[in-house]
């Protein structure tokens, strides 16, 4: 039975953090570096935890075509 190892920092920090050093990025950068750290990690999961960050007045989303966002920190 294969055995789970909880990471260090939650997933919501690793997005802040990957804002802060990278700056703006649109929604599927971002996952591709969560998804390298998170394996498990749906796109569904992903927009959901945007949608906290977003709420929790972390970060800031705009629309730039259809499909993609730009995820941005907000100061």
């Amino acid at each position: 039975m294969p055995m789970k190892i909880w990471k260090p920092h939650p997933a919501y920090y690793v997005i802040l953090e990957i804002l802060r050093k990278k700056g703006a990025s649109t929604d599927v950068e971002l996952f591709e570096y969560l998804s390298e750290e998170y394996k498990d990690m749906g796109f569904r999961d992903f927009n959901q935890l945007l949608m906290r960050l977003e709420i929790a007045g972390k970060i800031r989303t705009t629309s730039l075509a259809r499909g993609k966002k730009r995820v941005e920190l907000v100061s």
